[in-house]
């Protein structure tokens, strides 16, 4: 098998891969956002609560700064969204002990029940998908879209890599880097 990285692949380069490939990533979301998308609208919240629901409960105590950047929106989109969501009781807003200007966000209880609710069919399906696949898929696809992702991205996740496979990689992650 010819090596992906070395140079061109004409299997992953004809137009129709390319394609298709496109194709698998829209109905696959369809697919991954539609049960999210029912619970939501019960509660007359859209995607972008979704986004925010599930980035305060997957760093507790975020600074909205930090989550404005997660998200790549204008305080003013999230300001909607975040307003919305604090004035309902799922997420609490306090001031940062250093300094009193950041503004610190969590889930409340009812905050965190709602993810968890909305994000147990999705951790559900991507748990059967990656143990249908494989291991070696599982490493693939993560690649694919790591790569996928803009380049300013991308170091979330290498550097959540190294933290994941323990201080023995990183140490030889950074040692292959210098």
């Amino acid at each position: 098998m010819a090596d992906v990285k070395s140079g061109p692949n004409p299997l992953f380069l004809r137009e129709e891969e390319l394609r298709q490939a496109i194709e698998l990533l829209f109905f696959a979301y369809r697919d991954f956002t539609a049960e999210p998308d029912q619970i939501l609208a019960q509660y007359g919240f859209g995607r972008a609560h979704h986004r925010v629901i599930y980035f305060v409960g997957r760093h507790p105590s975020i600074a909205v700064s930090e989550l404005l950047q997660i998200l790549g929106i204008t305080k003013q989109s999230l300001s909607r969204v975040l307003g919305q969501l604090v004035t309902e009781g799922f997420i609490r807003q306090r001031p940062g002990q250093r300094d009193r200007r950041r503004r610190l966000l969590d889930l409340t209880e009812k905050g965190a029940a709602l993810e968890r609710k909305l994000t147990e069919n999705q951790r559900n399906r991507v748990a059967r998908a990656f143990r249908e696949a494989g291991a070696e898929a599982v490493e693939g696809f993560r690649g694919v879209l790591v790569n996928i992702m803009d380049e300013s991205n991308r170091a979330r996740f290498t550097s959540q890599d190294a933290q994941a496979r323990g201080p023995d990689a990183r140490s030889k992650s950074s040692a292959g880097r210098g």
